[in-house]
């Protein structure tokens, strides 16, 4: 027996039995997708009615046995159903997915979100960023240099004496080979550029230093510190003095006073330390506090570098930005910036 099939130019006959489990077989395509509980079971149901090896995949390849006359119409019926089943199949695969993309357990979006933490800028770098921007105001330009250094540029070429304390191993980090070490001062930074380039030289440098000390409230055997260089023709003590006059008042406040005492240093003749007073400083029951050392640059120092002595005169000092940063925030204990206590870091 042949079924007809209405709604073609012609009515085409087809075998019973082929055609006439198209309808059926869709609506129980579409019963299954809809009763899908999670993305794998659909895709398995997918696979069964419209997969490589799909029922409805079947029915396609027993149009290719019909007549000519027939194959158009039934491979559209085919197709129709085939595109209605994939539009089914489009809204379930949705629904699941939105499903599988909602909390595991009940969320009250009432609630007010929870804000992330921003982390802050370290106080020292705050401070380091601050030192060397007041320096840049003033035309001077950053200079950075190696943490292991040699005895040339930490001490021989800074007119440090063979028998000076520092150069014992009980004071300086000494790297196993025996020829090296951990720089004890940024001043061998100030060595390297000299000789890379000609006066005049206007430069400061920050950086981390290490001395052997034992950590403690004011001490710690890893600290940073920045030092300034100015050489040029006719530099004097007194632009000395109002370079440092400025850039602590600009760190410190206004109300400021500098002194400059008396001191050695291998590598500046003459040699002073500063002391300032300021209402910081009377705050910690003191009227004066040491905060940096300076001079004018030893003439054997330029003679070390290739600079004539007779021509250039210049000055140096340097001083600890942890000092600088505790004075300014009221900090006793060194070792607090190396910690990494999120207690304290966030106060700044």
């Amino acid at each position: 027996m042949r079924a007809t099939f209405p709604g073609c130019p012609h009515f085409f006959l087809f075998p019973m039995g082929f055609l006439d489990e198209i309808e059926p077989l869709k609506t129980q395509a579409i019963q299954q997708f809809k009763l899908a509980k999670d993305l794998p079971a659909l895709e398995s149901f997918k696979a069964a009615f419209l997969g490589p090896n799909g029922q409805f995949t079947a029915f396609l390849k027993q149009v290719g046995t019909l007549p000519k006359e027939e194959k158009p119409v039934a491979g559209k019926v085919i197709n129709n159903a085939k595109i209605e089943l994939e539009q089914v199949l489009a809204v379930r695969r949705q629904e699941l997915e939105d499903l599988a993309a909602l909390p595991k357990e009940p969320v009250d979006y009432s609630l007010p979100g929870r804000s992330r933490k921003l982390g802050k800028i370290h106080p020292l770098t705050q401070v380091t960023e601050e030192i060397v921007k007041s320096f840049r105001r003033i035309g001077f330009a950053v200079a950075d240099g190696p943490e292991i250094e040699d005895e040339f540029h930490c001490f021989d070429a800074l007119n440090t004496p063979a028998d000076h304390p520092a150069r014992d191993s009980q004071d300086t980090f000494y790297v196993e080979d025996g020829k090296s070490l951990l720089r004890t001062h940024t001043s061998s930074v100030q060595i390297r550029v000299m000789k890379s380039q000609p006066p005049p030289v206007r430069i400061v440098v920050p950086g981390r230093v290490y001395r052997r000390d034992n950590a403690d409230a004011t001490h710690n055997p890893t600290f940073h510190q920045i030092e300034g260089l100015f050489v040029d023709r006719g530099v004097t003590v007194g632009d000395l003095k109002g370079t440092v006059e400025h850039v602590f008042k600009d760190l410190l406040g206004k109300d400021v006073k500098l002194r400059f005492r008396p001191h050695y240093f291998s590598y500046t003749e003459p040699s002073y330390e500063i002391d300032f007073s300021s209402a910081l400083v009377r705050k910690m029951g003191k009227e004066w506090l040491e905060i940096a050392g300076c001079g004018m640059v030893h003439p054997k120092v330029f003679e070390n570098v290739g600079y004539d002595p007779e021509v250039w005169t210049g000055w140096a000092f340097g001083f600890g930005i942890e000092r600088i940063a505790m004075i300014r925030y009221g900090i006793t204990d060194i070792r607090l910036f190396y910690e990494n206590d999120v207690r304290f870091l966030g106060q700044f």
